[in-house]
């Protein structure tokens, strides 16, 4: 019977045992390694558009003091979004949900329309209103947020403001807040936290205003879907071109008038007893009259009552010759020339 030898201390054989006995002489194992997510970078648009310097607002967005840096400026902000285009009509969209869409906002505009939001404030007054939301406007339309959001955030701050009492001191915070409520809602790349307290050039810390965005909705009850003039005004135009009453160029002109006669109301507190609805038919219709279109709009068509209508009309034409040379500065140059708006030279 033949047996095998006992291997040699230096023979192959025994090196590999004494090396796999021996803890310290084992080859290292790899372990294995799970697949690492790298990070996305942004989309970047193509093209960057330079943004106007006489707003009267770039200052305030370049202080020194606000502490942001060139990459969360609203510059940048505006370069990382696609910039909006033109409007446009979408009548077969408006033919197949147009009007179950207006009778849904209809049917639920009296309960977002706080009509005396100030009735229960001790220090906001209708002055204090005024000059926030002639803050804001500005700020809104520097971010290049669209008309929706400030619409939105107009109507978050006056429903707050009708539930519960805010201090003088807090009063800018929260119409930060209701902006960025808003822009949650309707935009793609809302503001940044950062951006906003940077407006505020550091009175308000980071925790300030999330406990702030907290309280606001929890006193909304988290239902903030407000039908805006923002709705009715697209929703108006759809209808008069489907009906033949104007050709689309000149609705579109006329929609883009009226956006600027209601962005002018949202900052009077006088005009916060008008439905969305209303408004926004007086606003169409000021508009036509001052672009003398030759067939205006149908005033029935929002089903409202005309004495009503024509007090809004009135209110608003004395808003627009007040504020002609504001108008002008937001309008269009070829509509401010159509309707003798056109910006004086100083």
């Amino acid at each position: 019977m033949v047996t095998s030898c006992p291997a040699s201390p230096s023979s192959p054989a025994a090196r590999i045992r004494r090396r796999d006995s021996d803890p310290n002489l084992r080859a290292p194992v790899k372990k294995s390694r799970r697949l690492r997510l790298r990070r996305k970078q942004p989309l970047q648009s193509l093209t960057s558009l330079p943004l106007p310097g006489d707003s009267g607002v770039c200052d305030l967005f370049e202080c020194p003091s606000s502490g942001s840096d060139g990459a969360d400026s609203p510059a940048a902000a505006r370069s990382r979004s696609p910039q909006p285009g033109p409007a446009q009509l979408d009548l077969q969209t408006f033919r197949d949900y147009g009007q179950s869409c207006y009778a849904f906002h209809r049917a639920r505009e009296s309960l977002f329309h706080p009509r005396e939001s100030l009735a229960q404030q001790p220090q906001v007054t209708a002055e204090s209103r005024c000059k926030l939301l002639s803050w804001l406007i500005p700020v809104h339309r520097r971010f290049g947020l669209c008309f929706e959001s400030l619409c939105l955030a107009v109507n978050t701050l006056d429903r707050f403001l009708a539930t519960t009492p805010v201090a003088a001191d807090c009063f800018q915070l929260l119409g930060v807040t209701a902006l960025l409520v808003a822009c949650k809602q309707v935009e793609v790349h809302p503001p940044r936290v950062k951006q906003l307290l940077a407006l505020c050039c550091g009175a308000f810390s980071r925790q300030q205003l999330c406990n702030l965005e907290c309280i606001v909705l929890h006193k909304l009850q988290f239902d903030l879907g407000a039908p805006t003039v923002c709705f009715f005004l697209e929703h108006y135009t759809h209808a008069r071109v489907e009906a033949g009453q104007a050709a689309v160029a000149e609705a579109l002109e006329a929609q883009a008038l009226a956006q600027g006669v209601a962005e002018l109301s949202l900052a009077d507190y006088a005009f916060t007893s008008y439905a969305p609805s209303l408004l926004a038919l007086g606003c169409l219709a000021l508009a036509d009259r001052l672009l003398r279109l030759p067939r205006p709009l149908d005033r029935l068509l929002g089903g409202h009552a005309q004495a009503a209508l024509e007090d809004c009309l009135d209110k608003l034409q004395l808003l627009v010759a007040l504020n002609e040379a504001s108008l002008a500065h937001v309008l269009p140059l070829q509509i401010g020339e159509k309707c003798s708006l056109a910006p004086r030279s100083t």
